[in-house]
Order: structure tokens, then sequence, then C-alpha cells
């Protein structure tokens, strides 16, 4: 069996030069962001569950574990992403009278 080897020619790598060149221009970095739920002595795991399920779109399952963290770390992170995404997520939880903040990751 023969390979043959050959050198693309100019016009295809230059091509391929620019086309490269822009999709690296075109990346966007996004920096993830954590939405971080506190302990309070306020509000029942009841609520705080179903607020989880209502508002970060969290299964019955997740909600249960992010407020067992919750309650016995003092917090936890329960939602990543941009900050637009978790910006009207943390206002949602605060309008219900919940302790949250967006952190850096």
């Amino acid at each position: 069996m023969f390979y043959i080897c050959t050198t693309p020619k100019k016009e295809a790598m230059s091509t391929y030069t620019e086309t490269e060149e822009l999709l690296l221009e075109e990346t966007v970095i996004v920096e993830e962001k954590k939405l971080v739920l506190f302990n309070d002595e306020v509000n029942s795991f009841d609520f705080v569950i179903n607020s989880l399920i209502e508002v970060c779109r969290h299964e019955t399952l997740q909600a249960e574990q992010c407020t067992l963290i919750v309650h016995y770390n003092g917090k936890c992170a329960v939602k990543n992403g941009s900050w637009e995404k978790l910006e009207p997520m943390c206002t949602a939880l605060l309008d219900r009278g919940l302790t949250a903040e967006i952190q850096e990751n």
C-alpha cells in the first residue's frame, strides 16, 4: 500500500487560515457564576424546597438535597451559570424572603 503526501495548494491554505482566524475572533468566554442560598431561621424546609423547584427548576430530590446542605453547612450553590441567567432567579428567591446572592466561581 502506498501513501502519497501532497502539500495543499496555496489558495486552500489561505482560506483555511482566514476561516480559522474568524472562528477564533468570535469565541466568547463566559465566566460562570454561582447562585448561593444561605440558611436562615425563618423559612421552613418545605418552603425552601418548593422555592428551589419553582425558581431554579430543580427536581424534587435535588431541591431536598440543597435544602439539607444549606441547613447543615449554612449555604449551598444551588445553580451555576451566567449573570444574566442567575440574576432573575436570585431576585425571585430574595422576593420570597430567602437569602441568596450571586458569587464568582
